[in-house]
């Protein structure tokens, strides 16, 4: 009973995978500065969000959209990112990032990063992803 169990736990596992993150990186900073952004492109099999994120180089990592309100550029926190199943989504300069805040050293270029992401898919199952993001120069677009 316990095999067949571990066996069908082990099955299961793969499902829990369904988002892949590529071209991870985020902008290096100077000796003073406490926050700077990360950014990737996330792919989902299924319909799911990215609903947070960590680091150890950070204190608070929070999921952010920037966008235009009244001719003002605005940036604040959202609970979650829509990830459409097999829809690109694109965390980019001037869009949706990972703000990392309370950075606990300046961050190098060429240096990793690792971002711990986490998922929820429709089912309200939450699962998490550790990727390693690549430290790109302070005035880096992309």
């Amino acid at each position: 009973m316990k095999r067949m169990l571990y066996l069908m736990l082990l099955t299961a596992l793969p499902a829990f995978a369904q988002v892949t993150v590529s071209e991870a990186w985020v902008r290096g900073t100077v000796a003073a500065q406490k926050a700077t952004g990360a950014f990737m492109t996330l792919t989902s099999k299924q319909d799911s969000r990215l609903v947070g994120a960590s680091s150890p180089a950070a204190g608070v990592v929070e999921v952010h959209e920037m966008r235009m309100v009244d001719d003002v550029m605005r940036m604040r926190q959202i609970d979650g990112l829509a990830l459409p199943a097999g829809q690109p989504v694109q965390l980019s300069p001037g869009g949706y990032h990972l703000m990392m805040m309370q950075l606990k050293q300046p961050l190098a270029n060429g240096e990793k990063i690792p971002l711990t992401l986490e998922f929820e898919d429709a089912h309200k199952v939450r699962s998490k992803v550790v990727v390693d993001a690549v430290v790109k120069p302070l005035n880096a677009a992309h």
